[in-house]
């Protein structure tokens, strides 16, 4: 029999144990048999895996995490990694793989490909829902739920003790998730990574809304945000250090400036953990049929993709060349309720 390969790696998020029920009931009933790599690619390093019976995804639909274990280390950077993810791969009998991750973990799986080491299908996850090659990632639509959720609470809060309230979400280089947040959660202010600020223009805002009468101030702010006056944040990001922070530094800058009471929320994994949202159910089970759908038509080397509602595909290359950033035409548009 046939035999297909599946890990996910990179951080995880809601949505991919969908995917993973999806392409065991999908590859069973096209007659093949389905392996899982535990931990990413870590699994294949260390020749962690093991066959993924109809039994082992029962009742996982609604669960977040994933069941394989997921990691985040790059084989890339080491030869000795990659001879033994090619030796085992080689012994395990894995016709292709299918690879769930994000742009790093995609870039991976395309050398991998290029390399003639495995076969590779990609399927896209990402919270940020920075993916090129697909109008959405699996993850992305829970996250701004979540955040959404978040911001609901924090209104009652800032409007009754008059205060400026900072929420931080997840968003390393681009904003989708604040973008969407906020519109949804009804911010004043937005801020995203694609749109350097400082922080005399938020204060400018704070203090022209209180003069029209608006004693309390929500604020949504992409953890990758340029600020002008403190350029060293953004090098973090951009050096791939840790980050985060950027919403209390920002807190405490507008009440320096300002005198308002200023508070802070920082969501952090909270957008990754729990129940994944139907919709992302719903898109990640249909990416696992289509992911299986690409190894019977041996269209290696390329990723499911969502396109006008529409499951197609596109090469991995071109998803992973440059980051999709978040719709201006969109952001104007809350520009417009930022002013009310």
């Amino acid at each position: 029999m046939r035999k297909i390969g599946i890990l996910t790696g990179g951080a995880d998020c809601p949505g991919l144990n969908s995917v993973i029920r999806a392409v065991v009931r999908k590859g069973i009933q096209e007659g093949y048999v389905v392996t899982g790599i535990k931990n990413g690619w870590l699994g294949l390093i260390d020749n962690d895996m093991k066959v993924i019976d109809p039994k082992a995804i029962s009742g996982i639909l609604d669960r977040g995490g994933t069941i394989l274990g997921t990691s985040r280390i790059n084989p890339l950077d080491d030869p000795e990694q990659i001879r033994k993810i090619a030796e085992n791969y080689k012994r395990s009998g894995i016709d292709a793989m299918i690879v769930i991750g994000g742009e790093e973990t995609l870039r991976v799986a395309l050398e991998f490909y290029k390399k003639k080491i495995m076969k590779v299908i990609g399927v896209p996850k990402s919270i940020d829902n920075s993916l090129s090659g697909t109008d959405y990632a699996f993850g992305f639509d829970t996250a701004v739920n979540i955040a959404t959720e978040c911001i609901d609470r924090l209104h009652t809060t800032a409007e009754s003790h008059h205060r400026i309230m900072v929420i931080e979400v997840m968003g390393r280089h681009t904003g989708w998730v604040a973008l969407e947040s906020g519109i949804a959660g009804g911010a004043d202010i937005i801020l995203v990574p694609e749109i350097p600020i400082g922080i005399q223009e938020v204060c400018d805002a704070i203090h022209s809304r209180h003069k029209r009468g608006k004693t309390f101030t929500i604020i949504v702010v992409a953890e990758g945000v340029h600020c002008k006056d403190h350029p060293e944040f953004r090098e973090k990001v951009d050096c791939g250090h840790s980050f985060g922070g950027i919403g209390e530094m920002i807190a405490q800058a507008i009440e320096q400036k300002t005198g308002y009471e200023t508070r802070v929320s920082v969501l952090g994994y909270i957008q990754r953990g729990g129940t994944p949202s139907a919709y992302d159910r719903l898109i990640g089970t249909r990416f696992g049929v289509g992911a299986v759908e690409l190894i019977k038509e041996e269209r290696f080397g390329y990723m499911v993709s969502l396109h006008n509602n529409m499951i197609q595909s596109v090469p991995i290359a071109a998803a992973i060349e440059k980051r999709k950033t978040i719709d201006m035409g969109m952001y104007e548009m809350a520009r417009v309720f930022f002013a009310e």
